[in-house]
């Protein structure tokens, strides 16, 4: 029988830590949050670079005006929520800027307007998960805390060659201790998680890794990177309908204030009656969107007959005060476009 092959050591982290450090240091892109160490600045590009890519938040404009609008947890806090929710207007997934507000106020109450840099209290704040209180901890603090996002998983799978799916319970575990190993061996912990996570972004990428230009290539022991990481079976995308109806008065457009969980305090084009639906009325536009694992087909109609009384919820709201209101990107999208058709303009 053939001698079995002798399998490669496993990857040092001491040599990758030092590797990273170096290569950021060399080649890091620059960044305004990158800039600074204030941990209020940092806690914002973090909670907005969820789910949100960085050129959406940079080159639009959200990082920069919500600073200028909130420059700290004080004015943060003091603000109304219907002015949080309209600054975060089009990043969606507007529960991160209601947990924000309510993080400000907990700061100011029970840490005298100073974000702790204690890693308990951290987590103890309103909408921080692991994740985010490590970057603030490490960016801010320069604390030596781990950090796994997306891009640092893949990258650590393929340096590992580990096919243990990495949404797995046993993937996650492992994925967030080979972190903590990494930033344990630095005595840089800003640079080292900056660099893993940078990495992911520009060569460990998911298509057509740049394995020559990769500063761990001498410890990544991926032998088919573009096979990991592996994750468990992806949530089939759901389509759904969403009927509305566009009821333009000399006064206004009726609208309504949504109080389901996700969009609670955003305005939105009225949901089409129930009595209604056997019946439709003449559709005025359609388009679509996505969001989390639904596609969303969305029918505007025309507002049928007036309504006895409309809902508590609705109320129509004045021409000059529309652009105001904190409202959900698709149906600024709708509403714009209705309002700039010639048997809808304000002049009509």
């Amino acid at each position: 029988m053939p001698a079995r092959s002798p399998q490669p050591p496993s990857p040092d982290p001491a040599a990758m830590a030092s590797a990273l450090v170096a290569w950021f240091h060399t080649h890091g892109r620059d960044y305004p949050w990158r800039r600074t160490r204030d941990p209020y600045a940092i806690l914002i590009s973090e909670v907005m670079l969820q789910q949100t890519q960085i050129p959406t938040v940079l080159d639009r404009g959200y990082y920069a005006r919500w600073l200028a609008q909130f420059p700290d947890f004080t004015t943060l806090a003091a603000a109304e929520e219907e002015q949080v929710l309209k600054a975060w207007e089009g990043l969606g997934y507007y529960r991160r800027a209601r947990n924000l507000h309510r993080l400000a106020r907990e700061v100011l109450a029970a840490h005298g307007g100073v974000f702790p840099q204690d890693h308990a209290a951290i987590l103890a704040l309103p909408g921080i998960g692991p994740y985010t209180a490590g970057a603030v901890a490490s960016f801010a603090f320069d604390l030596p805390r781990p950090i796994v996002d997306g891009n640092v998983a893949r990258v650590l799978a393929r340096v590992y060659n580990d096919p243990t799916p990495i949404d797995s319970t046993a993937g996650v575990k492992t994925q967030w201790e080979r972190a903590a190993a990494l930033v344990q061996a630095t005595d840089d912990p800003r640079a080292l998680n900056s660099a893993l996570m940078e990495l992911g972004q520009t060569h460990c990428t998911p298509s057509k890794p740049a394995c020559g230009l990769c500063p761990l290539r001498s410890e990544c022991r991926a032998t088919e990177p573009e096979s990991l990481p592996v994750k468990q079976s992806r949530q089939e995308i759901t389509a759904i309908t969403e009927r509305v109806v566009f009821l333009r008065t000399a006064a206004g457009v009726l609208l309504e204030q949504e109080t389901g969980k996700r969009r609670t305090g955003l305005w939105k084009l009225p949901a089409l009656p129930a009595s209604h639906e056997d019946k439709l009325p003449p559709v005025l536009m359609r388009t679509n969107y996505g969001i989390t694992r639904y596609k969303v087909t969305l029918w505007v109609h025309d507002a049928p007959a007036p309504e006895a009384a409309w809902p508590e919820t609705h109320r129509i709201i004045a021409f000059e005060q529309i652009d105001s209101m904190p409202m959900p990107a698709p149906y600024r999208r709708a509403l714009t476009g209705l309002l700039k058709r010639s048997e809808f303009r304000l002049d009509g």
